[in-house]
């Protein structure tokens, strides 16, 4: 198993296409996070990037991105419909 991936995937409302996206690793929330985030710049969105980096390069466990990931989705009013 991916020690990147995410016991519980997080399923959010997408500003850029609509509808909802389920993600389910570190990699997909980094690629979102740097790629189609609404809210750029927050110190919950960076702090949230910081995280991403750290676990993808083994330092972290993967439940802190998990984490960081909700908490800058909170920040961006960004809708989660599961986590």
């Amino acid at each position: 198993m991916d020690p990147k991936k995410w016991d519980s995937p997080v399923t959010f409302e997408e500003n850029s296409r609509g509808g909802f996206r389920t993600i389910a690793s570190t990699e997909e929330a980094a690629w979102v996070l740097l790629m189609d985030w609404p809210v750029r710049g927050t110190k919950a969105h960076q702090r949230a990037k910081e995280v991403m980096m750290f676990v993808l390069l083994g330092e972290r466990p993967p439940e802190e991105a998990h984490s960081a990931f909700l908490a800058a989705a909170a920040d961006a009013n960004v809708f989660i419909r599961n986590a």
